[in-house]
């Protein structure tokens, strides 16, 4: 039975709506950030990086295509709470395995729905990332400034693995330890479809672990949060750094990179969360449209002397990927694994291999 709710931002901002997916059991408090994606919403549902926040649908009709546990990026939904203008309990597509709605009450998800999330975008957009509560009972507005002092924790160890596994390529070319930090599937998927042999470590991982596992490769993956709140992924990921061993960074693999690296990042005023986004080769001057789901970024003027800016945001400008030095090692902001969204920069995991490669033959 729909319930009505309300979500009540930061700054005064209420909304009032209906329920489904799972009840609300309890008030939920989280970090709402807004998607533009049109489609890949199982993937966005079950993205690790979605830990401890609402996601807001700006498409107005989700759920038209269903859902179907292959499209998964994780086992289960991160995210607090899923809200929609509209969500199809009819979908129409002979790969789905179930609706929305059942979804989420399998998961334990409360989704919101029949609100005006053009108007809650632009409130985002204009004020920037804002927590908010999600409520049965009407909520008192004076309460509303309270909600800026919730913020996420221990949002990397809530969604890496327990225990190292491993999942072996038929015919191996490459041995590489993925360091997961809220690894989407796709990651592992291309990684795999390359030859790549993965050993999938924890982010408790340290340095010495991982070389103990003789791999031709590291690669970091994404993940929530805020970089600078793992202090020791950086200093083991320093000495990472120092092995030359071949390391390919994406997302919050990236920041975590360029903070090792002495780096400094920021949190974007509403983040990049979108499957459209316009990025340069600073190389070659060539633009790529890519997906990007991440609420910090590295800062342009705090690079050290070691790396050097590979990719740039046409929109904002701001550090798309870093290539360094003393090093075999690259990174970068968006997703070239992309599922769903575009395809365009799948070579990178080309150079990966061509990092590995190339080790491999200076190798005794």
């Amino acid at each position: 039975m729909e319930q009505t709710l309300y979500l009540q931002l930061e700054d005064g901002s209420l909304f009032t709506g209906k329920s489904f997916g799972a009840p609300l059991a309890q008030d939920i408090t989280a970090e709402a950030v807004f998607t533009t994606a049109m489609t890949g919403y199982v993937e966005t549902l079950t993205d690790p990086s979605y830990y401890g926040q609402m996601v807001v649908q700006t498409f107005p009709l989700t759920g038209n295509y269903g859902v179907n546990p292959s499209d998964f990026e994780s086992a289960r939904i991160h995210m607090r709470a899923y809200i929609t203008r509209e969500w199809c309990d009819c979908p129409s597509n002979f790969r789905s395995q179930m609706d929305l709605d059942t979804f989420l009450k399998r998961q334990g998800i409360p989704g919101l729905f029949g609100i005006d999330t053009r108007l809650l975008t632009q409130r985002i957009r204009e004020y920037g990332v804002m927590n908010g509560r999600l409520t049965a009972a009407l909520p008192d507005q004076k309460d509303a400034p309270a909600l800026k002092n919730w913020h996420i924790e221990n949002a990397v160890q809530s969604v890496t693995c327990k225990e190292p596994y491993v999942l072996p390529a038929p015919v191996p070319r490459f041995h590489v330890v993925l360091w997961d930090f809220g690894a989407k599937q796709n990651i592992l998927r291309r990684l795999h479809a390359c030859g790549c042999s993965l050993t999938v470590v924890p982010a408790s991982a340290s340095c010495s672990q991982i070389l103990s596992l003789f791999p031709d490769g590291v690669m970091l993956s994404n993940g929530p949060g805020n970089p600078k709140e793992n202090p020791g992924i950086i200093s083991e990921l320093a000495k990472l750094c120092r092995s030359r061993v071949p390391v390919f960074g994406i997302c919050l693999g990236h920041q975590l990179l360029a903070l090792a690296n002495g780096a400094d990042t920021e949190k974007l005023k509403y983040g990049h969360r979108s499957a459209n986004q316009p990025i340069r080769d600073l190389q070659t001057g060539r633009i790529y449209i890519t997906s990007q789901n991440h609420g910090y970024t590295v800062k342009n003027d705090s690079l050290p002397p070691n790396a050097v800016c590979s990719f740039q945001n046409v929109n904002d400008l701001t550090c798309e990927g870093l290539c360094y030095r003393d090093f075999p090692g690259f990174s970068v902001q968006f997703h070239p694994e992309a599922c769903g969204g575009p395809k365009d920069t799948e070579f990178l995991f080309g150079q990966f291999l061509d990092l590995m490669e190339r080790r491999k033959t200076q190798c005794p």
